[in-house]
Formats: C-alpha cells, structure tokens, sequence
C-alpha cells in the first residue's frame, strides 16, 4: 500500500496485469502450467485441448503487460501475486508472492531508473520509521538486534555505484573463500552481493551493466567489446543482497528481433 502511494504520488498509473498469461516474460521456464481439472479431448483424441488454445501459465512478472501500457503512459505500475516454479528451498525462492513492477517511459539513462529505486527506498523507509515505530522497535528487539544504526547510517549516506566488472574484480581480489564462482559472466550470489555491500561501507549499493547472456532477450544491448553488457542495475541492501532491479530496454527493432530469433522466441513474441 504505501509503495503504491509513492508510485502514484511520482504520476505511475496502476495496470491490473494478467494473472494467467501464454509469456514466460524473463525465458527462465519456470513457470506454473495451468489446465481445467478435466481434460477436454481433441476431435482426434490424440491428446488435451488446452483451454485457451495455447499453453497458460501463471505469471511470473507483469514486465510485458506493462510496456505495452508504457506507449500510451510515463509510468505504470502493477502490484500483484507472482508465481515461480524454482526448485529452492530457502526463503528467498517462494513459489508465490507479491510483487511491484513498475515501468518509465521514453527514458535512455539507467541514472533515471536508480533515482526512481533510491527515492522508493528512502521514502518507503522513511515512512516506516515515522509511522511504525512499535513495530520497528519490535522487530529490532527480537529478529535484528543492532540493525538500527545501519539503517539510519544508509538513510543518511549516498548509495554507491560499481559495474558489474568492478564487482568481480572486488571479489576476486578478497581473501574471502566464496561458495559460488566469481568469474566474469557468472550471476551474483546472495553471498557475494552482501560481501560487496560490506566492502563498500554498508550502504546500498547499485551494481550495473551486468553480462548480457545473463539477462532477458528485452534488456538493452551496450554493444561494447570486448566485454558485451547490457544496460540493467540491481539495488544490493546490507543484510538482505539484492533487494530490485531494472534495466533499459532494448528500442531498437532489429537488435530486439536477432535476439528473440537467437533465443528461439521470434514466433512467440511476435507481438
């Protein structure tokens, strides 16, 4: 509720996004397939009619619905339940939860979309401060003892910014042993991307231009060698790792149309 405020305050409409949907949007594949409980034959019997004449899904993101709503608007947003079929057993992998998706329009500057992500954080955490007190005072209690100061040290600090590049570099220099690979091309795990945060002062911290085979066929291409990036940024917290993320997304047509056919998407979203 109180980000849906912000995102109205900042002029970002709300869209009611699909709940069941054909896309997989981010290509991860791991989706929830959705059938009638009783199966409807084909006239040849060869196999299931699905109901909507192609396969359904439940949602994983809203992003596709809202570009399309992004042509006619500046900013949309949606808040909704999202589903991930991820087999991981932790508490940062749910089959189900809610999420806020938001989309600019008509910007080239991942400096918009961090000053959009770092204005929600402030706010949303300063309204908490302000508004919930018992309840912050609880939680710091008995879940995070000592938590408050980093808080109000980040409410206090600029959020710092690296490259990607930066970051693997970072953490091949440590003297930490770290579980996962950090190679370069390799995605950020939670125990890197808390290491980075420490590292740079325990503030928020945003990382950018991350390897664009690790990002969905949309994300913009920075067309730089040797290195090939793509124009997207995560927020990384102290305590939590990445807590959002964005990136630009790719406007020039035919860019986006080698890339869907690399992906083997081109029929999918033709649209």
């Amino acid at each position: 509720m109180i980000m849906s405020v912000l995102l109205q305050e900042k002029g970002f409409i709300q869209v009611h996004t699909p709940v069941l949907t054909s896309n997989d949007c981010e290509g991860a594949g791991e989706l929830f397939q959705v059938e009638p409980a009783g199966q409807v034959k084909n006239q040849d019997e060869e196999g299931p009619q699905h109901f909507f004449s192609v396969p359904a899904y439940l949602t994983v993101s809203g992003q596709l619905h809202l570009e399309v709503m992004a042509g006619a608007f500046p900013g949309v947003y949606t808040f909704g339940p999202t589903f991930r079929a991820e087999n991981s057993q932790s508490r940062r992998h749910l089959a189900e939860f809610y999420m806020v998706e938001a989309e600019i329009s008509f910007t080239q500057s991942l400096q918009d979309l961090m000053k959009v992500m770092e204005d929600l954080f402030r706010s949303t955490t300063e309204h908490l401060l302000s508004q919930c007190p018992e309840d912050v005072a609880l939680y710091h209690k008995h879940v995070s003892p000592g938590y408050r100061d980093c808080v109000d040290l980040m409410m206090k600090k600029r959020f710092n910014v690296i490259t990607y590049t930066e970051a693997i570099n970072i953490l091949n220099s440590s003297s930490k042993t770290f579980a996962f690979k950090t190679d370069w091309g390799s995605d950020l795990q939670t125990e890197h991307e808390k290491y980075l945060v420490k590292h740079c002062g325990d503030v928020p911290l945003f990382v950018t231009d991350y390897p664009y085979d690790l990002k969905p066929f949309y994300t913009r291409d920075n067309q730089d060698q040797p290195l090939h990036t793509a124009a997207a940024v995560d927020l990384l917290v102290p305590g939590v790792g990445e807590m959002c993320g964005g990136s630009l997304r790719e406007e020039r047509l035919d860019l986006l149309r080698t890339r869907l056919a690399q992906a083997g998407l081109d029929e999918t979203y033709g649209w």
